[in-house]
C-alpha cells in the first residue's frame, strides 16, 4: 500500500503469471445474501470460518452499493445510506483495487450477485463475469433438478467454471 509519500508499506504482489493463477476466489450471492457459491483457486491465507467470511463480503458489497448510491453526483433523490436498493438502482461500482487483490462485481437484474477476486493487476472483468453468468443460467437454473437458493451443487458447472477461471490470465 502506498501513502501520499510514495513510501511503500507492504510488498507487491507477484505479477500474474500466463498459466491463469490469477483467481483467488468467487462468491455467488441471491438477492437474500445467501452464498449459493464460494469456490477457492489461490487462497494462501485462512482467517475466518466460511460461514463468517460469507457475511463479510455480503455485508462489503451491500456497504459499497449503498455508497456509491448515496455519492453518486447524477441522482437528485440520494436517500438514506445502508437503505437496501433494488438491482439496478442507483450508481453502481464494477470493481475495487487494493495492493494485494482486486475485487470485480456483478448484478444481475434477478438480483445475483458475482464476485471475482483476483490479482491487483487483472484488467476489466466484466465480460467475463457476464460468461460465468451464463454458464450460471444454462448449468444451474436451466438445471430442473436444481432447488433455487440452495447451494450450487452442479459438477458440471464447477467443472466448467474451474478451467475458464484459470485460462482468465
Amino acid at each position: 500500500m502506498q501513502f501520499f509519500g510514495g513510501s511503500e508499506i507492504s510488498p507487491s504482489p507477484p505479477a500474474p503469471t500466463a498459466s491463469g493463477n490469477n483467481a483467488h476466489m468467487m462468491y455467488v450471492f441471491n438477492r437474500n445474501g445467501i452464498c449459493l457459491l464460494y469456490r477457492e483457486w489461490n487462497r494462501p491465507l485462512r482467517t475466518l470460518s466460511a460461514q463468517q467470511d460469507h457475511k463479510l463480503m455480503f455485508g462489503l458489497l451491500f456497504s459499497l452499493k449503498s455508497l456509491t448510491a448515496k455519492m453518486d453526483p447524477t441522482s437528485v433523490e440520494k436517500g438514506n445510506l445502508g437503505v437496501p436498493q433494488l438491482p439496478g438502482q442507483g450508481c453502481s461500482f464494477h470493481s475495487f483495487r487494493t495492493n494485494t487483490y482486486k475485487l470485480s462485481f456483478m448484478e444481475t437484474p434477478s438480483g445475483i450477485k458475482l464476485i471475482l477476486v483476483t490479482h491487483p493487476r487483472a484488467g476489466d472483468l466484466r465480460e467475463p463475469l457476464k460468461y460465468i453468468y451464463n454458464l450460471y443460467v444454462e448449468y444451474v437454473v436451466k438445471n430442473p433438478l436444481y432447488t433455487p437458493g440452495t447451494p450450487i451443487k452442479c459438477e458440471l458447472f464447477n467443472t466448467t467454471l474451474d478451467q475458464y477461471v484459470r485460462g482468465l490470465g
